[in-house]
């Protein structure tokens, strides 16, 4: 049986102040009820405050993005390996605004996944398509071609990886695909990794909240979800883990 899982992205939100008292409240919040598992991606600045707080909890931390690159000239960029340093677990790579708003292309999100990978790091893989995309009748084909470099530079190591499918529809925009829809996707991208799928831990994501998660986590290839902006708000993030 697979682990539930529950990963907050907090994406470029956050401060000192506020930060610690989320996190307190989270820490306080969570005792880790059978086999789930919950985690914040913060911002990089932050995550020496996430491993101060969360060190010795039942919650992991992680970043929302990875340079491809070990190390080098490259201003600007954090490696997988910096990252590693402090403690975290999960880096999130693909997320649909990294590439529309940062044009990271299919080939550049399974590098960053295969860099996360090689420094310890768990890879929380995006896939997703546009309403466009959905509506043309393309969601198959478009997260698919966005899994296969990932297999690629994966190999077997893609057992130990997260995917997480976030229609760009539904992101941020109150609108949520329905169970049905979303397990649909997570089927196919299960039986696309074949072997390792059965292993595989799948997130949906796409304005998840405590009052549709359940509906969500009940479907037999949702294995939990990445959550956005509820997960700014402790009693509603614990809400959507605990569902």
């Amino acid at each position: 049986m697979r682990d539930k899982l529950v990963v907050g992205n907090w994406k470029m939100h956050g401060g000192l102040a506020q930060n610690d008292a989320l996190l307190s409240d989270l820490r306080a919040g969570w005792g880790a009820p059978g086999r789930r598992r919950l985690a914040v991606c913060v911002p990089f600045p932050y995550l020496w405050q996430a491993q101060a707080a969360l060190s010795g909890s039942a919650i992991a931390w992680g970043v929302q993005n990875v340079s491809e690159h070990a190390s080098g000239a490259f201003t600007g960029e954090v490696s997988a390996a910096m990252v590693a340093e402090f403690g975290s677990t999960y880096a999130i790579v693909g997320h649909s605004e990294r590439r529309v708003l940062y044009e990271e292309t299919d080939k550049a999100v399974a590098a960053k996944a295969a860099a996360a990978a090689g420094a310890g790091l768990t890879p929380v893989v995006c896939v997703g398509e546009t309403l466009s995309q959905r509506e043309a009748g393309s969601t198959a084909a478009v997260v698919l071609r966005q899994l296969e470099p990932v297999l690629a530079h994966l190999g077997d190591g893609v057992a130990s990886a997260v995917f997480a499918y976030e229609p760009v529809w539904a992101i941020g925009t109150g609108r949520n695909a329905t169970p049905e829809q979303a397990q649909e996707v997570h089927a196919l991208l299960r039986q696309r990794l074949g072997a390792a799928g059965s292993k595989v831990t799948l997130l949906y994501g796409g304005s998840v909240k405590a009052s549709n998660a359940g509906a969500l986590f009940r479907m037999p290839d949702i294995d939990g979800g990445l959550i956005g902006g509820a997960s700014l708000k402790a009693d509603e993030f614990l809400a959507i883990a605990s569902a």
